[in-house]
């Protein structure tokens, strides 16, 4: 099984650790049984821990958007005032869920490549009045950018009365977000990402305002209700058949993360990031993302001259066996973007950046600097 094995450098999924994956061939149980609820509140406690919050969390089988839908089937009514911050393919894709279930949708747009500023939010909430929420894409994949005003944001829902929904599907776990400290009532992210355990589970946290008000105005809708999952949990159990092999590699891959230390994490998770923006503008390929805007966990660059997408990913691919993605809509064929997240560490970096000189030295590419394993150590280590 290992000669087929590829160095996963995708913003998601990510590579996943033979002790994550091995955990998954644990015999089959009752998911009604008292070794599933057992199983339940270990991973429920694990994923606090990494929310840093107190408060309820909902594992659900789905894609991370599904746990999206779920936030905004849950807290959006008909006719809601709705700030989305969209600056890249996902804030556009969540404002689209929002309309879809009835919210009227403000959107603060930024172009690629950068964010909205937390004076931009603040001013929508001034003008639309009686703003139900705001949802916030918290690292935004197809760009490469993030927000770093997620605190302040909180203390605006606080201020003018709104929810504040916060995706963190690409950065939690790689990423700061104190749930419970930055006022967010709800929180979203996928296991496939920077918790590096395989896709298939969305996990949502909700704070006591959040569960109240679902409560009191329950949700139409049967898969994702999210006050069914609260009282089924009671009992460490979900509504719906639990994925149970994928709560078995969740379970054990929150324990490697509360190992390491989730501030270790995230301090790990940067410096990859900056060894990976500073490599690359060395040789002469570019960040895509403004210097204030990007983000730690996934690294998008501009194509140089000359480089055709699929030739270049194909190679990678075929020779080097690394995968890495393109971009999205617009940025199709104009950038190329690399996951730095979950386990990611010197040895990723060191492979994916020799690799990458190697074949744009390969398609003849102009003005790419090549960059040797040692160089690429001795800067680290600069």
């Amino acid at each position: 099984m290992s000669m087929y094995r590829k160095l996963v450098m995708l913003p998601g999924p990510t590579n996943v650790s033979d002790r994550v994956m091995n955990a998954m061939i644990t015999p089959m149980i009752n998911h009604r049984s008292p070794i599933a609820a057992k199983l339940y509140k270990e991973v429920k406690e694990k994923a606090q821990q990494v929310f840093v919050t107190e408060g309820d969390i909902v594992i659900l089988s789905s894609s991370g958007t599904g746990g999206v839908e779920a936030a905004v089937k849950n807290l959006v009514r008909n006719g809601d005032n709705v700030i989305v911050p969209a600056f890249g393919e996902f804030g556009h894709r969540l404002s689209e869920q929002i309309t879809q279930s009835g919210g009227k949708v403000r959107k603060v747009i930024a172009e690629p490549g950068l964010v909205p500023s937390i004076d931009e939010i603040e001013q929508a909430f001034i003008e639309v009045k009686n703003v139900k929420a705001l949802f916030v894409v918290y690292n935004e994949t197809s760009t490469g950018t993030a927000v770093r005003w997620l605190k302040k944001a909180g203390e605006l829902c606080s201020k003018y009365g709104a929810f504040f929904v916060v995706d963190a599907i690409s950065n939690l776990g790689g990423d700061e977000l104190p749930v419970d400290k930055w006022g967010v009532d709800c929180a979203i992210t996928g296991t496939q990402k920077c918790l590096a355990a395989p896709p298939g589970l969305a996990i949502v946290s909700f704070s006591e305002k959040a569960k109240k008000y679902m409560i009191e105005n329950p949700p139409s809708t049967l898969y994702f209700d999210i006050p069914r999952y609260l009282r089924y949990a009671e009992s460490g159990e979900t509504p719906f058949t639990t994925a149970l092999p994928l709560f078995h590699a969740l379970n054990e891959a929150l324990t490697i993360i509360i190992e390491e230390g989730l501030d270790n994490r995230i301090r790990r998770h940067k410096n990859c990031a900056e060894a990976f923006y500073s490599a690359f503008t060395q040789m002469g390929i570019h960040p895509f993302a403004e210097e204030d805007a990007r983000s730690n966990t996934v690294i998008t660059l501009k194509y140089p001259n000359g480089v055709d997408d699929l030739a270049f990913r194909k190679l990678l691919n075929t020779k080097f066996r690394i995968l890495i993605a393109g971009g999205f809509g617009d940025l199709k064929g104009k950038l190329f973007r690399v996951g730095s997240m979950g386990d990611v560490n010197e040895y990723h970096i060191i492979t994916t950046l020799t690799a990458i000189t190697a074949a744009m030295s390969m398609l003849e590419v102009k003005g790419v600097e090549e960059m040797s394993s040692e160089k690429i150590i001795s800067m680290m280590k600069s």
